[in-house]
């Protein structure tokens, strides 16, 4: 059975492999100027309906770095959800690279931040003793699976932008978001205010590879330089840009995020009887939050791993991917509810 531990345990989506195929037949010229990279970057533009720039990056925590270094200085604050990645699992990498300091913002039960929580922060704008507020960084879909509606996303967008500072979006499962929405990639970004987007792609079945989307143009004045900088330009581009090719054509992101949406909300229906296992986030994408009997991890491990959350209260995260299958969510559901309480 497979692993409900993260969906970056999933191997690569056929589509992709064969795009890296396709990519690799031939020389082309370095650093972004091949013709793929070219010919996607058109692509991001119409899927995003705007004039948006793209860099292409390795990893999650190197596009968040980027995107965050283009948009401050080192005396500059950010302001994000405590349960956030930038903020509890990218080690002090956002901080280190950037120089900022990330002020923790208080998540809701749904793991999102809230206009009241962010308004709360926006104090002391020009004390030379205090780091200076310069963004707002929400996480879409949440650290606990739960999505932020563009209404949501707009109104963030608009306080932050009241208050002079730029709004960015870690989206390493954006693509889940969208898929959970209904909605395309720009109603929750271009038309919701977002200045600038790290968009993941491993998470959603690439081998490897995340890009930065910018919507302000404002931040396209030093962004190349901080691509160089950060060591996120690639000198083979077009391995990255070739995957988002294939993600983006007929929206297979779509195909795949409904499915793997799908397979958690199967798994938790599949489980909604069992008094022992207790929900306790809304299950809105691809991850189940719920609380277990501390005795049922090992056994349940030994049969396909998941993390534990909060072991403090036996909170667990069970995640699904892409190649999640229906046998294997029933087969799992049916060793939970054999388990005794």
């Amino acid at each position: 059975m497979k692993s409900f531990a993260s969906d970056n345990y999933a191997g690569v989506l056929p589509e992709v492999m064969q795009a890296l195929h396709d990519a690799n037949i031939d020389h082309a010229r370095s650093y972004g100027a091949d013709e793929i990279t070219k010919r996607v970057t058109a692509k991001f533009k119409e899927v995003f309906d705007a004039d948006v720039s793209v860099y292409f990056v390795f990893n999650g925590t190197g596009a968040n770095v980027l995107s965050i270094s283009s948009a401050t200085h080192s005396y500059n604050a950010v302001l994000c959800a405590d349960t956030s990645h930038i903020y509890n699992d990218e080690s002090s990498a956002p901080e280190t690279f950037t120089g900022c300091r990330f002020f923790p913002v208080t998540a809701n039960e749904h793991g999102k931040m809230d206009i009241a929580g962010i308004t709360d922060r926006l104090i002391r704008k020009g004390d030379v003793h205090y780091a200076q507020n310069a963004m707002v960084s929400i996480t879409q879909t949440t650290e606990y699976g739960t999505v932020y509606a563009p209404a949501e996303i707009s109104a963030i967008a608009t306080l932050a932008h009241d208050n002079g500072l730029y709004m960015h979006v870690d989206g390493s499962r954006f693509f889940n978001a969208a898929a959970a929405l209904g909605c395309g990639l720009a109603d929750i970004s271009a038309k919701a205010g977002v200045d600038i987007l790290s968009l993941g792609g491993a998470k959603a079945g690439m081998m490897f590879g995340e890009v930065v989307v910018v919507f302000n143009k404002k931040l396209n004045e030093h962004i190349a330089y901080k691509h160089k900088q950060v060591m996120q330009l690639a000198s083979k581009t077009r391995f990255i840009a070739a995957q988002f090719e294939a993600m983006l054509g007929n929206e297979l992101w779509r195909k795949t995020a409904s499915h793997s949406n799908a397979m958690a909300k199967l798994l938790c229906d599949s489980l909604a009887g069992n008094s022992h296992f207790k929900i306790t986030r809304p299950v809105q994408a691809n991850a189940i939050f719920a609380e277990i009997p501390r005795h049922w991890y090992e056994p349940l491990q030994e049969l396909s791993p998941f993390y534990v959350w909060k072991d403090s209260t036996h909170e667990v995260r069970l995640m699904c991917a892409w190649d999640t299958t229906e046998a294997e969510v029933r087969a799992f559901a049916a060793a939970v509810n054999g388990m005794q309480g």
